[in-house]
């Protein structure tokens, strides 16, 4: 089996994301495609990866959802009647207005919502001292439309801390590029 670790692959979901997650990780799965860049997933691609790659990419794909469709009706994600439902007819896919991107890009596109996870891979990416501070977990950049927040895991990025991370976008960030 071939892996996403390829240099071809820098992401899954949509090119023209308004929504973009940069993640240090990549999951260790073959999507048998030929494609590259950033590949939109098809209708259970997630469940595959998340039963051939384990628990941790099972969390990283619901903590992204359950962030989206918890957005304030104003800045509306929803696709479905649960986020669970989101997740899986929606989400990461080529027409999804989402993406988690492997790798950091050589410049953010400010006219999307950039997310970075982790305060770690934010220093990996020497983006980390030019952002302001907010909490040691969470940090904002108005100019690139970047928030940093904790890795996308229940222990790291509870449900509280889904709600903080969607009032500081809400508040701080030009959120309305999210719209679809």
């Amino acid at each position: 089996m071939t892996n996403l670790l390829s240099t071809d692959i820098k992401g899954l979901g949509d090119r023209n994301a308004r929504v973009r997650v940069y993640i240090a990780n990549r999951p260790a799965f073959s999507l048998n495609r030929d494609d590259k860049g950033i590949v939109g997933l098809a209708s259970g691609d997630i469940d595959a990866i998340g039963k051939a790659c384990g628990n941790g990419w099972r969390k990283v794909f619901n903590v992204y959802a359950k962030l989206l469709y918890a957005l304030p009706e104003k800045l509306q994600f929803k696709q479905g009647s649960r986020w669970q439902q989101f997740r899986d007819t929606h989400l990461l896919q080529a027409d999804s207005n989402t993406a988690l991107i492997f790798n950091e890009p050589l410049q953010f596109d400010a006219s999307a919502l950039n997310i970075i996870t982790g305060r770690t891979f934010a220093q990996e990416m020497r983006i980390a001292s030019s952002l302001h501070w907010v909490t040691p977990e969470f940090a904002i950049c108005k100019r690139l439309n970047l928030v940093v927040c904790p890795y996308f895991d229940y222990r790291q990025l509870s449900n509280i801390k889904i709600l903080y991370l969607i009032d500081l976008i809400d508040r701080e960030l030009n959120a309305q590029t999210i719209i679809k």
